[in-house]
């Protein structure tokens, strides 16, 4: 989620810029993409968040528990860092000083929004089977 882009690309992120093929050429095109539309933006604007939105239904579609899990930074419009995949290169970390791209794969798993949504979801998990 770019805030300047109203929160594009969203759930649209892997493939943004309507590009098929393989994950590289994927990636390559959304942040052609992320950085043509950020033209003009100042820094100050550009804040974004990686984002894994969790959710457990039961078989009938009722919604058991929720989370959402988030990873702040603004992006740069200079791809730094060969680690991750996706937009990692072009997430600043300000409290960092580097890209998701530049930390270890230790650093970014600590994290993670995905990490963050999945440790909200277990004490749901562990109230719903307490009952």
């Amino acid at each position: 989620e770019v805030d300047a882009l109203g929160g594009d690309p969203g759930v649209r992120s892997a493939r943004w810029s309507g590009v098929d093929g393989t994950r590289e050429a994927r990636d390559a095109a959304n942040n052609r993409k992320l950085i043509e539309s950020l033209q003009g933006v100042p820094e100050s604007a550009r804040t974004a968040r990686f984002v894994c939105a969790m959710c457990l239904a039961s078989p009938d579609g009722r919604i058991l528990a929720e989370t959402r899990g988030e990873f702040e930074g603004v992006i740069t419009l200079e791809p730094r860092g060969r680690n991750g995949f996706g937009y990692d290169p072009h997430l600043h970390l300000p409290d960092e000083g580097r890209t998701s791209a530049e930390l270890s794969p230790e650093e970014k798993n600590a994290r993670s929004h995905r990490g963050a949504a999945t440790r909200a979801m277990v004490p749901l998990l562990e109230a719903m089977i307490r009952g």
